[in-house]
């Protein structure tokens, strides 16, 4: 397994632009709220320490990680720069964990076509409980930390091309 023993937070801070100018949307699912807190204070702790004044960030909920397409969807028309897509879906004993992994996935990379402001994807789809919380502040880091460092280099890279 590629995480075993890496903590895959770890990033050059001198490498991320400054985010004072930028605005950021996210988009949170409530289900799994354990996993996708974690997964949220990673992601705003990391914008902030990169310079995003607190003012600069709407964070909206949804019900479910199936719901952060449209979320994402309207987020986007609410002049940010990139909007941040979180959620958490945890195998279960049904097929329903295919359908949803592979809806989110395909509807975010539907939004990222279709329109001129970036969606980052910040969806665990794990196969237990704890995986999902050894990657959301566990000891395999905090992919919320990951997403945001991704808006930040892609708000920089909308701004600048």
């Amino acid at each position: 397994m590629a995480t075993v023993n890496n903590n895959l937070s770890v990033y050059d801070k001198n490498t991320i632009p400054n985010a004072k100018h930028f605005r950021f949307g996210i988009v949170v699912s409530e289900w799994n709220a354990k996993i996708t807190k974690g997964l949220l204070e990673g992601a705003k702790k990391t914008l902030i320490e990169h310079g995003m004044p607190a003012d600069h960030l709407l964070c909206w909920e949804v019900p479910g990680s199936y719901e952060l397409i449209y979320g994402s969807k309207r987020m986007q028309s609410q002049n940010v720069d990139v909007v941040i897509a979180i959620g958490s879906v945890i195998q279960g004993e049904t097929k329903h964990f295919d359908f949803v992994c592979e809806a989110v996935s395909q509807g975010i990379k539907d939004l990222n076509i279709l329109s001129d402001t970036p969606v980052i994807f910040c969806v665990l789809t794990d196969n237990n409980e704890q995986q999902a919380i050894d990657r959301s502040g566990g000891k395999h880091g905090n992919k919320g930390v990951e997403a945001a460092v991704a808006a930040i280099k892609m708000a920089a890279l909308r701004k600048n091309s």
